[in-house]
């Protein structure tokens, strides 16, 4: 920035683009990274180690987890505050509070700038470096992919242990099914036992009818067959 009033200068950095903004988030090397790359201060980078150097959490070594681009703040591992519900999060920290002491070389981009002027043996040197980082990444990502599939593993287990528990729940009332018609079987039995112990009593009913009417009808004839007896013997 060429100008000297704070208030454009507020402006400009500010208002300024990503790209400029992302070249601003820049710390200090170690004495010994200065003297191998022969610069003083270089960008900060996710995965780059750095330490605290003001504040609170002065002396903390860590990595860099993330790097927030729009507030020019770094994210490190193990520096966290409470907020008021009582949850834990990540507290920003100014890449002018910290100091590079080991630098992320994963990226052929930026190996190829800090490369930039420096002897053949340095290249080799910091080329060897970078293949050890690759390496130890790379397990890095198969310890978390495994680690993952065993979570992924433990909660499919419990999901199958609970689905088996609700099935079991549901097979429980479907088995004693049975035993209700079972006993409306046995109902339906006792009333038809019934309704054929009834039977019995009915016929003897119609029958009792039956013979109360034969007999009124007998005598009945008897009365009439007397009637006629006795109509014709006075005509005689």
């Amino acid at each position: 920035m060429r100008t000297t009033k704070p208030g454009k200068q507020r402006k400009m950095f500010f208002n300024a683009p990503l790209h400029k903004k992302r070249k601003w988030i820049a710390a200090h090397l170690e004495e010994n990274l200065l003297l191998k790359y022969d610069k003083r201060a270089v960008p900060v980078v996710k995965g780059d180690t750095v330490r605290v150097m003001r504040g609170s959490f002065r002396g903390h070594e860590d990595k860099v987890v993330r790097v927030n681009v729009k507030k020019g703040y770094l994210e490190i591992e193990g520096i966290t505050m409470s907020k008021a519900d009582g949850n834990k999060i990540a507290k920003p920290i100014h890449p002018s509070n910290v100091m590079i002491t080991k630098l992320n070389l994963t990226d052929r981009w930026r190996r190829s700038k800090l490369e930039r002027g420096l002897s053949e043996e340095a290249k080799k040197e910091i080329e060897k470096e970078a293949e050890e980082q690759i390496r130890e990444a790379e397990i890095e990502e198969t310890e978390e992919l495994r680690k993952k599939q065993e979570e992924l593993e433990k909660q499919r287990e419990e999901e199958e242990k609970v689905e088996t528990k609700e099935t079991i729940a549901e097979k429980k009332p479907e088995k004693k099914e049975p035993s209700k018609a079972k006993k409306q079987t046995k109902q339906t039995k006792e009333t038809v036992e019934k309704k054929k112990v009834k039977k019995p009593s009915q016929k003897k009913k119609t029958s009792e009818k039956k013979t109360t009417k034969k007999t009124t009808n007998k005598t009945e004839n008897k009365t009439l067959s007397k009637k006629q007896s006795k109509k014709g013997g006075g005509n005689r």
